[in-house]
C-alpha cells in the first residue's frame, strides 16, 4: 500500500460539497489518479481517525485551454472521490 499523504491530496471545498457536508456528512477530495476506492477509504480513516461507510470516485477530465497566442494546452486530468462518513463523525478541516 502506498503512502496515505500521496493518496490524497487536497479537500474540494465548493458550493456542492458543503451542502454535501451539512446534509449527508459526506466530504470531497481530490485524489491520486491511481489509487482506488479501498486505498482511500484507508488513507481517509487513518489519516483522519473517523469511520468511512462508502467511497464513490469520478475521474474528471482536463480542459482544454488557450493562452493569449493560437497555442492550445490541456489541464490535468484528475480524480474526484466523495466520501461517506459515519454519523457522528465529522472532520475538522478548518
Amino acid at each position: 500500500m502506498r503512502d496515505i499523504y500521496s493518496i490524497i491530496n487536497t479537500v474540494r471545498m465548493s458550493e456542492k460539497a458543503t451542502l454535501l457536508q451539512e446534509k449527508e456528512n459526506t466530504y470531497t477530495f481530490k485524489v491520486d489518479r491511481r489509487a482506488n476506492k479501498i486505498e482511500i477509504r484507508h488513507a481517509v480513516e487513518k489519516y483522519f481517525k473517523v469511520k468511512v461507510l462508502d467511497v464513490r470516485t469520478a475521474n474528471c477530465a482536463g480542459k482544454a485551454k488557450r493562452r493569449r497566442r493560437a497555442d492550445a494546452g490541456r489541464t490535468p486530468a484528475w480524480k474526484k472521490a466523495i466520501v461517506r462518513l459515519k454519523d457522528g463523525d465529522s472532520l475538522d478541516l478548518f
